[in-house]
């Protein structure tokens, strides 16, 4: 599964959210989109997961227009775990997982024995097998984040669309959830934060600025220090790190940096 997203731009009241933005995702990368907040990451992946139509541009899945395939075909080849999933009536977090095998399902089908193997297995991955019939309400953030990982991961799709999948989870989860995504072996696409965890997990990352992709490249060849104090106006050391073989970012202050 991969996706090619072509000159696309985005004006919303004579604003330019996105300007000529192309990227390309091979089938099997994880892919990182990084820059910082309202650079236009989640916009560009609300264009990829069809909620915002460009103006221009194309964006196509194995060749196929997107925005030409019905929400049922779409489902069933791309899965998204978004920043804001709001949850308007109480449902058990079960309930909520077993929402990703919709797309595969008729019209009031019930659920089979492999829906319901498919659900236990993907609620295990993540952690969240022990509260399962706990309401989703009553959730920490961390906790919800970890239930719509389920669910994406239930809808069996083999391109997955990610806007800071990390979001609120602690150390522990942050990792797991990432070792987890990277060992499924699908094609991602995922908007992050931590760029220490983007080093270590993405194949490739883009960089956008103010609506525009300003370079792309393997971790190593992105994430420089004059990049990132060009980008996100900090200053940095970077090092490959001797455990993981990838780069290590540690950021400094104004404060921090002694004066000569």
């Amino acid at each position: 599964m991969n996706l090619l997203v072509e000159n696309i731009s985005i004006t919303i009241e004579k604003k330019n959210l996105l300007r000529n933005i192309g990227l390309q995702v091979e089938t099997g990368e994880f892919i990182g989109l990084i820059g910082r907040n309202g650079s236009g990451k989640s916009t560009l992946l609300k264009s990829v997961y069809r909620i915002m139509k460009p103006d221009a541009g194309i964006i196509s899945l194995d060749g196929e227009d997107i925005f030409r395939l019905s929400p049922r075909q779409t489902a069933q080849r791309m899965a998204v775990v978004r920043q804001e999933a709001p949850v308007e009536f109480d449902f058990t977090v079960r309930e909520i997982v077993k929402m990703g095998r919709s797309p595969h399902k008729r019209l009031l089908q019930s659920d089979s024995t492999d829906d319901q193997d498919i659900v236990n297995d993907s609620l295990s991955r993540v952690g969240m097998r022990d509260l399962a019939d706990q309401s989703y309400m009553t959730l920490s953030g961390g906790e919800k984040q970890r239930v719509l990982i389920a669910r994406a991961l239930a809808q069996q799709a083999k391109f997955l669309v990610l806007d800071e999948p990390t979001n609120h989870l602690d150390i522990r989860y942050q990792l797991q959830i990432m070792d987890l995504l990277k060992d499924l072996k699908i094609t991602v696409l995922a908007a992050l934060h931590d760029l220490n965890i983007a080093g270590v997990y993405c194949d490739r990352l883009y960089v956008i600025e103010s609506g525009e992709i300003v370079t792309s490249g393997t971790p190593e060849e992105v994430l420089r220090p004059e990049l990132l104090r060009n980008v996100f106006g900090v200053e940095t050391e970077v090092i490959i790190h001797p455990i993981t073989g990838k780069p290590h970012i540690t950021f400094f202050s104004e404060m921090s940096i002694r004066k000569e």
